[in-house]
């Protein structure tokens, strides 16, 4: 469960900070990209020396990190590009 959740934020803040680039939010963008790399440095030994069942859990967050951040940026633009 724990590589679920690494996967699941990790990817999120990718999701997020595409977004941010898009905008040219460069703040968000510097918070973010160093959040997306501060994650990953933690995970990757987990993940890269981990078994299948390892790989599928972060593989499932990430992809459920994805249409979370997603999600959370269309309710952003919607609510804040006006």
């Amino acid at each position: 469960m724990k590589l679920f959740i690494t996967g699941f934020v990790q990817v999120f803040f990718v999701a997020v900070n595409t977004f941010l680039i898009s905008r040219m939010l460069y703040a968000g963008v510097f918070v973010f990209g160093f959040l997306i790399s501060f994650v990953w440095s933690w995970n990757v030994k987990r993940v890269a020396f981990g078994t299948i069942k390892d790989r599928l859990w972060y593989s499932l967050g990430a992809g459920t990190g994805s249409l979370a951040g997603l999600a959370a940026c269309a309710w952003a633009f919607a609510r804040f590009a006006k």
